[in-house]
């Protein structure tokens, strides 16, 4: 078994047969065939069940997924400190998260790389459960993890940002809800919340109890924008991360801080050691599109300034750099 031997593995899982791999790949069909036959025999198992002009991973081929990423990554890093790889310009980035974080703020985070790393190729795998999440990391499916629930372990916990949830209210609604609104103003309101048995909705419906208010929900849902149309109607109030919230703000909704605060730690998590190139770049970007966040949100100069303004503001500024940038790399 070799590199060449796992580039082809995972080739053929994640284009999903043997014809597209060898395209992507840019080889003949005829060469990943035998390359797999040989994978296959040096490994004494079937790895892919043939049905049709599809194919299917056996057990032994889903077990071999994980730990072939991993050592792929691991010759990614040698090759690394052998060449003195200064940029991130190739390679990939498998992560694993939880739902409430995919859209905000991975999905930011990622942006904000891919702006810098073009070439990189970033793949998300997303979990309810943190057991799975971690789990990923663990086993190699996935090199680094987000999380808002740091445990006890072998893996490494990173502290990254406290993500602060705010109150989406029906628009004209502004002379009834206070800035901030007490928690316990909540009493007999329906709520808009996130899917059961979440970390986030856990959080909420725990912290509502908390100060007797017992939500009556009209409507869980997994992905949070959809909470914006409800919430616009005025069928249900929601409680979500603030860059969200701004999105509510902007589109004629009123937005209010909480009076005590809603907020959770997102943390990445990776296995002890070096990350790849790719995981590093990731790592120092998201720190940097962090920074600009919490640099705009918190400016000293705009503290009478609403909170929701200014998250809104700090949004629009990223957006025009987005643009600026996409119509950069268009030109070239």
């Amino acid at each position: 078994m070799n590199v060449r031997h796992l580039e082809y593995f995972l080739a053929i899982v994640e284009y999903g047969g043997v014809h597209r791999a060898a395209e992507a790949l840019r080889v003949a069909q005829s060469s990943v065939s035998q390359t797999m036959r040989s994978l296959e025999k040096d490994m004494g198992a079937t790895l892919f069940h043939r049905v049709g002009r599809g194919i299917v991973l056996t057990p032994a081929g889903e077990g071999l997924v994980g730990s072939a990423r991993a050592i792929l990554r691991e010759v990614e890093n040698a090759q690394r400190v052998v060449t003195d790889i200064a940029e991130a310009r190739g390679g990939h980035l498998d992560i694993a998260a939880l739902p409430e974080l995919v859209t905000d703020p991975l999905a930011n985070w990622i942006s904000s790389f891919l702006i810098e790393h073009p070439q990189v190729r970033c793949r998300v795998e997303q979990s309810s459960d943190v057991g799975r999440v971690t789990e990923m990391i663990r086993n190699g499916t996935s090199e680094i993890g987000f999380v808002s629930v740091p445990s006890a372990g072998d893996l490494e916990y990173i502290r990254l940002v406290q993500q602060v949830y705010v109150l989406l209210c029906p628009p004209g609604s502004e002379s009834r809800w206070p800035d901030p609104v007490p928690l316990e103003m909540l009493r007999d309101q329906s709520f808009v919340l996130g899917e059961r048995d979440s970390n986030v909705r856990d959080l909420i419906e725990t912290t509502l109890r908390r100060h007797g208010v017992e939500p009556r929900i009209v409507l869980e849902a997994r992905q949070r924008e959809a909470v914006l149309p409800i919430a616009l109607t005025g069928s249900g109030m929601g409680i979500v991360p603030l860059r969200l919230g701004a999105a509510f703000w902007q589109r004629g909704g009123v937005v209010r801080e909480l009076e005590p605060a809603i907020s959770t730690t997102i943390y990445l998590v990776k296995r002890p050691g070096q990350l790849t190139m790719a995981g590093e770049s990731f790592l120092a970007s998201a720190r940097a599109s962090l920074q600009s966040w919490v640099d705009a949100v918190d400016e000293p100069e705009l503290t009478t300034t609403p909170l929701i303004e200014r998250a809104a503001q700090a949004m629009a500024d990223w957006d025009e750099r987005a643009r600026a940038s996409a119509a950069t790399r268009s030109a070239h």
